[in-house]
């Protein structure tokens, strides 16, 4: 009795693990361009555009969010790299959450990966020029614009 419960309990688990290998198998990635403007003091918010490639087409993207803790000065920050594990430029689009702390005086690098709730995940480097000093909560929303 013990051994047919096992034996359908590691199958089961087998088909689990199978599905959940071959859907990872099936996501792709493309590159991100995103330029943001970030100002604030204890709230902050930021707005800004970007551009994603996928497959060779380009999908021209809005970028909107709110910060909250301690949030001083002003930057603009300009960011490229990638995004993986999506299937279809749509995963791109959703509110991304950090936490963090930073400073930037004229000119700094940044670095950055972040997760939505769909698995899409950013990769991104480049460069913050501005006065922004942060230690806060962050939420980014991407979406694709029409």
């Amino acid at each position: 009795m013990l051994s047919i419960r096992l034996r359908k309990w590691v199958v089961a688990l087998a088909v689990v693990l199978g599905a959940g290998f071959a859907s990872a198998a099936h996501a792709d990635s493309g590159t991100i361009r995103i330029s943001v403007l970030k100002g604030g003091w204890f709230i902050g918010a930021s707005g800004g555009s970007g551009t994603l490639v996928f497959h060779g087409r380009r999908y021209p993207l809005s970028i909107g969010g709110l910060s909250a803790g301690l949030v001083f000065g002003a930057s603009k920050t300009d960011l490229v790299g990638t995004v993986s594990n999506i299937r279809r430029p749509s995963d791109v689009a959703g509110v991304y959450g950090a936490a963090g702390a930073g400073v930037a005086a004229v000119r700094g690098v940044s670095a950055i990966v972040l997760t939505n709730e769909k698995g899409a995940v950013l990769t991104m480097q480049g460069r913050q020029a501005g006065l922004m000093v942060n230690a806060d909560l962050s939420g980014l929303a991407i979406s694709l614009r029409r």
